[in-house]
């Protein structure tokens, strides 16, 4: 069941939580739209591809998806490319780091005109009428050319992987008890994470947003101010990725096949 975070005038912002065929990760797709203007952020893989295609052309309600966004380049983010490419007319947008290896997920498409790179320090996607999508550098968080993207008519924060948790149900329900919820993000966050350095980084950014809603690309969403305060300290201060790493990480195997 599709979920709308915001929905006013012609600004539509609708989730996607229950679109995965098989036993890939669950995972979260998200449309954006204004006026005539759309984006489609991390579509995902084949596993979600035709049930996705079906239901972001109903929220479009005849217009063309004009944009589908990559914040990095894993499978589950943008692995359905090539049938972006040839079922729509859209722009492909992905991190200019990016950029060289895209192409292998679109063998049969043609690319020429139709891929557009993020630069490291971000940019605004225009949506008409005086607003943009923010794309936020999230590097190392937890790819080295990542990006979350920000809605300031809706105050949504899409956090790509950066607070992804590890349910099996309830996944489109926002976080009621946040200390409880700790112990389905950190598992993920401590080996997905690069560094307590960059959280640090991202949490002073991200500070100087009005946001309503955090919503990551796996699990449940955080909604309303306190919420969102709440999961930006604890990015802030949790170490993760290489503050645990040790010697012991990194030793001759003794396991044999």
């Amino acid at each position: 069941m599709p979920v709308e975070f915001y929905k006013e005038g012609e600004h539509l912002c609708v989730g996607f939580y229950d679109l995965i065929d098989g036993d890939g990760i669950q995972s979260n797709q998200f449309l954006i739209v204004n006026e005539q203007h759309s984006v489609l952020l991390d579509p995902g893989g084949d596993l979600s591809f035709n049930s996705l295609y079906a239901a972001s052309y109903r929220h479009l309600m005849g217009k063309e998806l004009e944009y589908v966004v990559g914040s990095h380049q894993d499978p589950d983010i943008i692995s359905s490319l090539n049938q972006w490419l040839l079922g729509s007319n859209c722009k492909i947008i992905v991190p200019k780091l990016w950029e060289k290896f895209i192409p292998h997920f679109a063998p049969k498409a043609d690319m020429k005109d139709r891929l557009i790179g993020i630069p490291d320090e971000g940019m605004r996607i225009d949506m008409g009428s005086g607003h943009s999508l923010y794309a936020l550098p999230a590097h190392f968080l937890h790819s080295e050319g990542n990006f979350q993207f920000y809605d300031p008519l809706s105050k949504i924060l899409f956090s790509g992987d950066l607070g992804a948790s590890m349910v099996h149900f309830d996944a489109d329900k926002p976080v009621d008890n946040f200390e409880l919820h700790i112990s389905k993000m950190e598992p993920f966050h401590r080996r997905y994470m690069s560094g307590q350095k960059v959280g640090k980084f991202w949490a002073n950014m991200v500070r100087e947003l009005d946001i309503e809603w955090i919503v990551p690309q796996h699990g449940r969403p955080f909604h309303g101010k306190d919420m969102v305060d709440k999961f930006i300290n604890w990015v802030e201060n949790t170490p993760c990725g290489l503050d645990l790493i040790t010697q012991e990480n990194y030793q001759i195997p003794k396991i044999r096949l």
